[in-house]
C-alpha cells in the first residue's frame, strides 16, 4: 500500500506542478487562448492575480505532496497537503460546473479521489510515523 500511496502522491504532484507552472509562467492571454481551444476557458473570467495565485498554490501542493516525506521533515504535511488539494478540487469542480465544463468536473473528481486516498492512507494505515 505504501507504494500505491507514493504513486498517487507522485501523480498528483506532477499534475499540480504542470498546472501550477502554466498558470504562473504563461501569460494570461495565452492561458485564455489554450482554455478556449480545450474547452476550459474559465481563465477568461478570472483576474490575472487570481490565476497566478492558484498557480502558486498548485506548485506548493506539488512540493507538499512529495518533499516532506522524501526529506523526512514533517512528513505529516503530506496528508495535510492532500486535504488542502481536496478543497482546491472542490472549488475547481464548482467552477467548471458553473461553466458547464463537465468533463473537467469529472477529471477534478478523479484528482480529488486520489488526494483522498493519500490523505486517508497517510493519516491512517500507512502513516510515515507508524
Amino acid at each position: 500500500m505504501n507504494v500505491a500511496l507514493w504513486i498517487a502522491a507522485g501523480l498528483l504532484a506532477a499534475i499540480a506542478l504542470a498546472s501550477g507552472a502554466a498558470k504562473v509562467f504563461l501569460p494570461k492571454a495565452k492561458l485564455d487562448e489554450l482554455g478556449a481551444k480545450s474547452g476550459g476557458g474559465w481563465t477568461e473570467h478570472a483576474s490575472p492575480v487570481f490565476v497566478t495565485t492558484l498557480g502558486v498554490l498548485e506548485i506548493l501542493a506539488a512540493a507538499g505532496l512529495i518533499l516532506p516525506a522524501a526529506l523526512d521533515i514533517a512528513p505529516v504535511m503530506v496528508p495535510v497537503t492532500a486535504v488542502c488539494w481536496i478543497l482546491l478540487m472542490i472549488g475547481a469542480m464548482i467552477t467548471h460546473a458553473r461553466y458547464q465544463q463537465y468533463k473537467y468536473v469529472v477529471l477534478n473528481l478523479v484528482y480529488l479521489v486520489l488526494a483522498a486516498f493519500v490523505a486517508w492512507g497517510r493519516f491512517g494505515p500507512e502513516s510515515f510515523t507508524g
